[in-house]
């Protein structure tokens, strides 16, 4: 019986932190698009293969840790009821929420870092040309 509940498990886990990351990549990398086309000075068509390759990447790293951490464990004294797998799902799809809006903070602190390089390098470029003058 225990092992049909966790199965049951697996079967909620699964689809809420696929959905998750699917929703989370689809706002950041739709709204990352204009910090991107703003890091490559308008250039569309690598600010369009740049996003996917990031959004990729996104999927790969937030789909495998889900699945790393899939594991659920039980080692009560009674049977595993419906409480307690509630209550496990609950602390891993929490604990995986939390990794996810980590890893959402990171990946905006590097699209704000690629629009800070471009800034500079447009003043150094800005000033280089002013001095040839």
């Amino acid at each position: 019986m225990e092992n049909s509940k966790i199965i049951i498990g697996y079967l909620i886990y699964l689809p809420i932190v696929i959905a998750l990351t699917i929703y989370v990549s689809k706002v950041l990398f739709k709204n990352g698009k204009a910090y991107m086309m703003n890091i490559f000075k308008g250039k569309e068509e690598i600010t369009i293969a740049t996003n996917k390759l990031f959004e990729i990447g996104f999927y790969l790293i937030n789909i495998g840790w889900a699945l790393l951490i899939l594991k659920i464990s039980y080692y009560g004294q009674n049977e595993m009821n419906y409480q307690t797998l509630i209550e496990i799902l609950s602390k891993k799809l929490g604990g995986f929420s939390i990794y996810l809006g980590v890893m959402l903070f990171l990946n905006l602190l590097l699209f704000f870092r690629g629009m800070n390089k471009s800034k500079q390098s447009n003043k150094t470029t800005t000033t280089k040309i002013s001095l040839k003058k």
